[in-house]
């Protein structure tokens, strides 16, 4: 009974997970990439405030390394920490429809010959050893 009740239950559950769920909405699409866009904003910080961190913590080994006359090796050269500022977030252009975008226009007029009486060797010269 209880195997009979278990297999009916993953059965059931497995349907739920293969249902096909909506597309998501324009709203939707857009939060989710503000989303993204501020978590990797986020990332860009927490590395910002990790390159500081290092650089306080090496002041001070220095610092103390100095007062107590030991030997230490000079720092390898890094680039400065970046600081990100504030977020900012810019929603991309919606893309416009194909018509709108010129892919139906017409080609333009030929206003001269699509080849010239000029020789090759005239346009692109052998470059000289």
């Amino acid at each position: 009974m209880k195997k009979l009740i278990a297999a009916s239950f993953l059965i059931t559950a497995s349907v739920l997970v293969m249902a096909k769920l909506p597309p998501p909405s324009d709203e939707v699409k857009a939060k989710a990439a503000e989303a993204a866009a501020r978590a990797a904003w986020s990332g860009k910080v927490d590395a910002y405030q990790f390159c500081k961190s290092q650089d306080k913590v090496a002041a001070h080994y220095y610092k103390t390394a100095k007062a107590a006359n030991k030997d230490t090796k000079p720092a390898k050269e890094m680039p400065p920490c970046a600081d990100p500022g504030l977020f900012v977030y810019t929603p991309p252009e919606a893309a416009k429809p194909l018509e709108a975008a010129g892919a139906h226009s017409p080609a333009p007029t030929a206003t001269s010959p699509p080849s010239s009486k000029t020789p090759a060797a005239a346009i692109a010269p052998a470059k000289k050893p």
